[in-house]
């Protein structure tokens, strides 16, 4: 007797014919029969063995199968092409034989080595798999004879396959589906033709027809692929039915070979199944196809379905999600990694899928997705291939693959791109930017058809990687710099609330760009930007201008680094840096002001206070103390000190300058008539402003006497910030002349009449030359290493000056008596420099590894996203 089923109608030796070939050659069953029983002598029937095959679709390879399984043997089939899948498999499994092609022939070669020893097979071994699943990583399926027979049978019981009938083999036979079509085909006694052309070929439905075919069987892929050659155009009145396994059909497509097929009196089967079941688990009866072509069925003849949920338990209520667990005797022996797992006997009754699916009330099975396919994106279970059925029912072909960062979608077409967002975002509930879309035109295929999602992720993930390195447009360097906002074309670097950081981190991208930005870019639609002129090589080589503002932010960093650790003779950066946070909030936040949109005028605020109030929380833990005054932003008036611990120290009155500044301002621009004041005349309101700001810096000392410490209060700087206002909002020479007098009268004054010692003419002299700078000086032209080295120092400043007196007096405490002073206040400056750069990398980056961008190459063919960042989609240029 055969030790399978499917060998019992080639052991009755007739003239019947079993495989039909291209070129019009027949072999009968007789011929299968002598055929298989030479080989399985060449082999042996003793001790059982394991034989490696390439699955090349040939008369001898289905031979050589046929003939291993009649000498009761275990086969491995492999599939041809791949050598490291085959390497990993000798190592691991130790075959006995391996036959496969080679110099033009094919080889049947012993790999037993003389003398030695190999594990022994398990009697009940008939087949072994490679699977891969959805995830692209191979594991071996155990199946038996049991299983192979059981699995055939059930099969050509419902496709009531007879004698008569003859498959057109277009599947690989290293997939469990096409050896599938071979078992029930042979098991009822019909023929298998092997065409000798793809799906692909204009002629493939004129030979199929003429070879006198009863049945098709195919992968979702094959019936796209024959869509493109116009297959339903061919009258095939031999072809009794088709069916569809390996992955989900498009409705659609379902639809149109459905109705084709019932057309000429014939019948679609859709069906599923997965390698651990022998091939087959449920199928549809065509009669029940109507109107539910996303159903996979019911359970096959023997088998059984069932779901469960992730503790195991039985879900049986109508439309409740579950696993979907199958009970049958095609459900294989198990998995192997080795040649020792290969003796096991059988460990499993009911084979839980993987895939998610609910029971509709007619008893049916629908997938809704795998439970390796899902992903928790922002607290939500987010299953892709849902988000891929979503997609196809508005005709869009795609991939969705994603983690926990969020969703990635690859389309075929990248004109349908924005609008495939659109409906991920409305199916998913997720926010678009945790969404990206990007163009595939082919999207990578496994050898069974299948999508390769494991391609796709490691593609998202590596431009995810190369995201974060740099923006390739200006509207990936907005995304960028903006995160988490939401940023489109038609925004602008004013409309989106920027600061003067975010400007500083804009123009270090467009410098890494090589974009020449015009005057008056911040009130640009990005959409405008995009068209900017690229700077030439020649010129990147040389010289490249910087914006003043930039340029003034380094050096008033450089200059508080310094005259924190010296004390002597260079003071005036902080006095800068407040002219500059007038300047920023003039040409960033006047718009927001005047409009009483006080949310964006004060969001710059954000960024300062934060890692402020951490460095605020790092005090009080050491100290074991709550600094009040500096929580309430107000240890600038001088009623609290350091040494108690009711503040941090006076290094960081800067940032409640800051933050009382911007208050001064949403208070004043609170009053609807001193806005609309404000729009009517913006310049000579702004003058009245400065006008009221020097008043108080003059008459509230006197008041208000708190001694040396009167230096941080705000009416001490705020008419510096005034000043900075004026000169963002000077546009004209002659507002330009008329602040240039006003300044030089003022800050004369305190430079040469007030001052005190040397050190305050300095600093006003220094605050004085970066105002006509501002005025007159629009941008500042620099060799391009020295301009990244400012550029560099200008985007760091704000971690620079929180971070840069923890070198001295903490890290660099033991060295401090062991050094010559010069080199400690050397080491001191750069070192503080240094932390600052480093921190201000740092949070970039953790920023990048939550959001990301989306990466366009120079084609313009968008590419993988980064998924937390802005999802825009990239279009080639008409």
């Amino acid at each position: 007797m055969p030790p399978v089923d499917i060998l019992s109608e080639i052991v009755r030796a007739d003239d019947r014919v079993a495989l039909v070939f291209a070129d019009g050659r027949t072999l009968s069953y007789a011929d299968l029969d002598a055929r298989t029983s030479r080989f399985a002598e060449r082999l042996g029937q003793g001790e059982k063995r394991l034989i490696a095959i390439s699955a090349e679709t040939s008369e001898h390879m289905i031979v050589a199968y046929l003939g291993a399984l009649r000498a009761g043997h275990a086969v491995a089939m492999l599939p041809p092409c791949d050598d490291r899948l085959w390497s990993d498999f000798l190592a691991a499994f130790r075959p006995d034989f391996t036959f496969r092609p080679a110099d033009g022939r094919w080889r049947l070669i012993d790999e037993s080595r003389p003398g030695g020893s190999r594990q022994q097979l398990h009697p009940d071994l008939a087949l072994v798999l490679m699977t891969s699943g959805s995830s692209g990583t191979a594991k071996a399926v155990r199946l038996s004879y049991a299983n192979l027979d059981a699995n055939a049978r059930s099969i050509a019981d419902y496709l009531d396959l007879s004698s008569a009938d003859r498959a057109a083999l277009v599947l690989p036979l290293h997939y469990s589906y096409g050896l599938s079509v071979l078992h029930s085909h042979l098991v009822a006694g019909g023929s298998i033709f092997l065409p000798g052309v793809s799906v692909m070929s204009d002629d493939f439905a004129r030979v199929i027809g003429e070879s006198g075919c009863t049945n098709f069987s195919g992968v979702p892929y094959s019936y796209e692929l024959m869509e493109k050659t116009g297959f339903r155009a061919t009258e095939l009145k031999a072809l009794r039915f088709m069916t569809v396994a390996g992955g989900r059909l498009a409705p659609e497509l379902i639809r149109r070979y459905r109705d084709y097929m019932r057309a000429g009196g014939g019948r679609f089967f859709v069906m599923y199944g997965q390698t651990e079941a022998a091939a087959r688990i449920a199928f549809v009866p065509p009669e029940s196809l109507s109107d539910h072509e996303e159903r996979i069925g019911i359970a096959i003849p023997g088998g059984s379905l069932s779901l469960a949920d992730d503790e195991g338990n039985p879900v049986d209520r109508p439309g409740a999600a579950g696993e979907l667990v199958y009970s049958g005797p095609n459900v294989m022996m198990g998995y192997g990694a080795d040649r020792a797992d290969l003796a096991r006997s059988a460990e499993i009754e009911a084979l839980h899928t993987g895939d998610i699916a609910v029971r509709d009330h007619e008893g049916f099975f629908r997938i809704v997705g795998r439970k390796s396919r899902f992903a928790k994106v922002a607290g939500l279970r987010i299953g892709f291939d849902i988000m891929e059925q979503v997609l196809a029912e508005a005709g869009i072909a795609a991939a969705v693959v994603g983690d926990d960062e969020g969703l990635q979608a690859y389309v075929t077409d990248v004109d349908v791109a924005d609008q495939a967002r659109r409906i991920l975002a409305k199916a998913s509930h997720l926010p678009a930017n945790l969404i990206c879309v990007s163009e595939q035109t082919n999207l990578p295929r496994l050898a069974s058809g299948k999508i390769d999602y494991d391609s796709l992720e490691k593609k998202m993930l590596k431009t995810r990687e190369k995201g974060r390195q740099a923006a390739v447009s200006v509207l990936e360097a907005y995304a960028r710099v903006f995160y988490p906002l939401s940023v489109g074309r038609n925004d602008s670097f004013v409309s989106l609330g920027g600061d003067s950081l975010r400007f500083l981190q804009l123009t270090m991208e467009f410098g890494r760009l090589g974009v020449d930005l015009p005057e008056g870019w911040a009130h640009a639609r990005i959409a405008e930007l995009d068209n900017c002129r690229q700077v030439t090589r020649s010129r990147l080589a040389d010289v490249r201008a910087l914006p003043t503002d930039l340029v003034l932010r380094a050096i008033a960093i450089l200059l508080v680094v310094v005259h924190h650790e010296m004390v002597w003779p260079i003071p005036g950066g902080s006095g800068v840096m407040l002219l500059l946070v007038g300047f920023s909030l003039a040409r960033f936040q006047s718009a927001h002001f005047l409009a009483g949109r006080f949310r964006q005028a004060l969001r710059p605020a954000i960024n300062v206070l934060i890692p402020y109030f951490f460095i605020v929380a790092a005090y009080a833990l050491v100290w074991r103390a709550v600094p009040w005054a500096s929580i309430t932003l107000t240890g600038n008036f001088g009623y609290a000190d350091p040494e108690r611990h009711e503040m941090v120290p006076y290094l960081y009155w800067f940032i409640e300058a800051y933050a009382q500044t911007l208050l001064v301002f949403a208070l004043i621009f609170a009053i609807p008539a001193v806005r609309k004041l404000a729009r009517a005349r913006p310049f000579a309101f702004s003058l009245g402003l400065l006008g009221l700001a020097v008043a108080a810096r003059f008459s509230l000392p006197p008041i208000f006497d708190i001694g040396k410490r009167q230096i941080f209060t705000i009416y001490w700087g705020f008419h510096l910030a005034i000043f900075g206002w004026c000169a963002g909002l000077a546009d004209r020479a002659a507002r330009r002349m008329v602040l240039t007098a006003l300044a030089a009268a003022v800050l004369g004054y305190l430079a040469f009449w007030e001052t005190v010692w040397i050190g305050t003419t300095v600093k006003y002299l220094t605050i004085f030359a970066a105002l006509l700078a501002l005025l007159y000086l629009p941008r500042i032209p620099l060799p391009v290493w020295l301009g990244r080295f400012v550029t560099l120092i200008a985007v760091s400043a704000f971690p620079i000056y929180l971070l840069h007196r923890f070198v001295p007096e903490l890290l660099m405490t033991p060295a401090a008596g062991a050094l010559p002073v010069s080199v400690f206040h050397l080491l001191a400056i750069a070192g503080g420099l240094a932390l600052g750069i480093i921190a201000n990398k740092t949070v970039a980056e953790f920023r990048n590894l939550l959001g990301g961008m989306a990466i366009g190459e120079n084609t313009g063919v968008p590419q993988p996203a980064l998924l937390l960042q802005r999802p825009f989609v990239m279009r080639r240029n008409r």
